[in-house]
């Protein structure tokens, strides 16, 4: 479970760090979620690079959305995800089913940190909004707990009513389609 976290911490690093900021133009998103989570949407690059809500599951009885990508034509991806009551994005595995990862604290303010597992393994990375605005949240991962990587911290942004911004040419969300 923890290598399947560390795969999709690297592939959203590599998506973010090959991106431009692509969604400058006047998009008008109808949901008000920092991750639309509704089956059917995707984000989608080109055949090779995108995401798609395939399903859902429940996971000790709550509903969590099946989130199945590729990376690169080669790399499969596969992530549970729910947005709790506290507006927090938690991702788990039916294969794991007590493990629950904070992915993300959408009600956080700018410079407030939280914990993704609260462990302080390897994999319990520290996370801080560096960057909050009524329609964009930017949060920094640091493994501050592994001895090799911390230090070295990369973020994630998520774009209010798109959800992940990573570069994507296509997004699909609650039925309508944005093009960049």
């Amino acid at each position: 479970m923890k290598r399947i976290y560390i795969l999709l911490a690297i592939a959203a690093s590599a998506f973010a760090s090959c991106q431009k900021d692509v969604y400058q133009s006047p998009l008008t998103p109808e949901s008000d979620s920092f991750m639309p989570l509704q089956i059917g949407n995707y984000w989608r690059t080109n055949g090779e690079n995108f995401v798609e809500i395939k399903d859902t599951v429940r996971i000790n009885g709550k509903l969590f959305y099946q989130m199945s990508g590729i990376t690169g034509g080669d790399v499969i991806t596969e992530d549970y995800l729910r947005i709790d009551e506290n507006n927090n994005l938690i991702s788990s595995s039916p294969r794991f089913p007590d493990t629950e990862y904070i992915k993300a604290r959408f009600g956080a303010n700018q410079g407030e940190s939280f914990q993704t597992l609260g462990d302080q393994s390897y994999n319990d990375y520290k996370v801080t909004v560096i960057e909050k605005t009524p329609t964009k949240i930017t949060f920094s991962f640091d493994m501050v707990y592994h001895p090799n990587l911390k230090g070295h911290p990369h973020s994630i942004t998520y774009i209010k009513g798109l959800g992940l911004q990573a570069g994507w040419k296509e997004i699909k969300i609650d039925g309508k389609i944005y093009k960049q």
